[in-house]
């Protein structure tokens, strides 16, 4: 048995120790929030946290989450008014929207470290979530304008 929480809310997990969390916040949690991009940990799109660091659900089985916390897109604010969800709706960054998520997750957990950073450490912490529609100046200049709310 695996007794986790999600956004503050406990947990529990009684199957294949092997499947993702990706796969139990969607299909089990009803969750929908996080995305599936390519299931390999090299997109980012399912970006969440756990216990307050940025991982990969796609790739994270559930027989490691033991006692954990994790946070996902529903979880970081619950009315949608982080800093940086606003900056996206402010700036209007997403297109298609698909890895938004995601982005906006990695983005968080950025500015929580480093709530001033420059450019480049904006592109370093960035660089593992891709986006097809390119929205990646839109995505700094977001996660600049939170900077300065935060």
């Amino acid at each position: 048995m695996t007794n986790f929480s999600v956004n503050g809310q406990p947990h529990r997990f009684d199957g294949d120790p092997d499947m993702p969390l990706l796969w139990y916040l969607r299909d089990l949690a009803g969750m929908t929030g996080t995305k599936y991009g390519c299931g390999q940990g090299l997109c980012g799109v399912c970006t969440v946290w756990m216990d307050g660091e940025p991982v990969l659900s796609c790739t994270l089985p559930m027989r490691g989450l033991d006692g954990r916390a994790v946070t996902t897109i529903e979880g970081l604010s619950p009315d949608g008014n982080h800093p940086v969800q606003e900056a996206w709706r402010v700036l209007n960054v997403a297109q298609c929207g698909y890895c938004q998520s995601g982005q906006i997750m990695m983005a968080a957990a950025l500015l929580k470290t480093n709530p001033r950073p420059t450019d480049e450490q904006i592109d370093e912490a960035m660089r593992g979530n891709l986006c097809r529609c390119g929205t990646y100046p839109r995505v700094r200049a977001a996660i600049r304008h939170a900077s300065k709310e935060a």
